[in-house]
């Protein structure tokens, strides 16, 4: 299910393709996030056009509304959203760990009160696995125990051990071939932790492994260090999934350590707040000086946005609070970042990502817009 291409010869920088029941998604791969079943503002239609090979949605979130019976009745989440290539689903663990005053936690799973309407409910390894299952998700995550930052070692030590268990009965309640299980790493930022945890997941042996507890408030030189540990210890036939991160300039950084997917929603939700991402940096497209700017976005992208629509006119369309304006941002977004994944691909397969990761670093961190 994963076939490694081609590693760059001058760093752990890896191209890959990965094959799902629903397609195959080159990789490196950025997925789109769309928690409840759809992409912010965009439709399948935009994110097939943006050339998107795989999408995120949250299984916390599809269980609380609309209900897994509603999707079960439509045949399944890609019916139920329209979109027939691969889904990753998260098991919503960080959302659920993430309502610290609404929570419990227990070996046995969890015990959480819906952010909604304040139901009680209480989910398990298992019941996580059979949600997903009904879901129908190509790629399937396991309930998995996160930690912020800072976090204590002994507390590091109970969430890690817990994600093991809860790992291991997630494999064993996984019912359908057709669907890849991942197992998740955490130990927080201790290399002991993070080591034990990665060779007790090797042992169980998932379809691939996902690093999770980054980006959870650590310095970025903390998380840098924690990614390129644990992709030293992850077998070179799996692919590996770095959780939640989704800067430009982060995705290069974990790319040359050795990661070959990510996730994040910060093309969307920058772009419902006005700013854009270019090859030259970030664009805050609110900004006065755009008042009068009648160049395209980034001059070098050929999405719908750049191609028809001026920086003066979405300026406009954001201060007067035209819906068009936080579509066609995120639009532009999406497919700045899904060209960035193909240009790396492209790099590695040249044996020159070291420097296409110097030359966009240096134009998108210095030039002024």
């Amino acid at each position: 299910m994963f076939n490694l291409i081609h590693q760059d010869k001058n760093n752990k920088a890896r191209w890959g393709k990965l094959i799902t029941a629903h397609g195959q998604v080159d990789t490196p791969c950025f997925m789109p996030v769309g928690t409840q079943g759809t992409v912010k503002t965009l439709s399948p239609q935009d994110l097939e056009e943006c050339s998107a090979q795989i999408i995120l949605s949250n299984a916390y979130h599809l269980f609380l509304r609309p209900g897994i019976e509603v999707i079960r009745k439509a045949g399944g989440l890609h019916n139920f959203m329209s979109w027939q290539k691969p889904v990753l689903t998260d098991s919503g663990g960080y959302q659920i760990f993430s309502l610290a005053l609404l929570r419990k936690v227990k070996d046995e799973g969890v015990q959480f009160q819906s952010h909604i309407d304040g139901t009680m409910h209480i989910i398990t390894a298992e019941e996580v696995i059979r949600i997903q299952q009904v879901l129908g998700s190509d790629i399937i995550m396991p309930l998995d125990e996160c930690v912020h930052y800072p976090c204590s070692m002994d507390h590091a030590e109970i969430a890690m051990k817990r994600t093991i268990d809860w790992a291991s009965r997630s494999k064993r309640a996984l019912r359908r071939n057709h669907q890849l299980l991942f197992g998740i790493v955490q130990g927080a930022t201790y290399e002991d932790l993070r080591k034990e945890c990665t060779e007790r997941l090797i042992e169980i042996d998932f379809n691939g492994y996902a690093i999770g507890g980054v980006s959870v408030g650590e310095p970025k030189n903390l998380r840098y260090n924690i990614v390129n540990f644990v992709t030293g210890l992850l077998p070179q036939d799996k692919p590996r999934y770095l959780m939640g991160v989704g800067l430009p300039q982060d995705i290069i950084e974990a790319v040359e350590q050795g990661v070959d997917m990510f996730d994040c929603v910060v093309p969307t939700r920058y772009g419902r707040n006005g700013t854009a991402f270019t090859t030259d940096g970030k664009l805050t497209i609110r900004n006065s000086p755009y008042t009068e700017d009648f160049r395209m976005l980034d001059g070098r992208c050929s999405c719908y946005t750049c191609m028809n629509f001026s920086r003066a006119y979405l300026r406009h369309l954001f201060n007067t609070d035209e819906m068009l304006g936080l579509r066609l941002v995120s639009l532009h977004n999406v497919h700045f970042f899904l060209e960035l994944m193909r240009k790396i691909r492209e790099a590695i397969g040249q044996d020159r990502f070291g420097d296409f990761k110097k030359e966009f670093l240096n134009k998108y961190s210095n030039s002024k817009l």
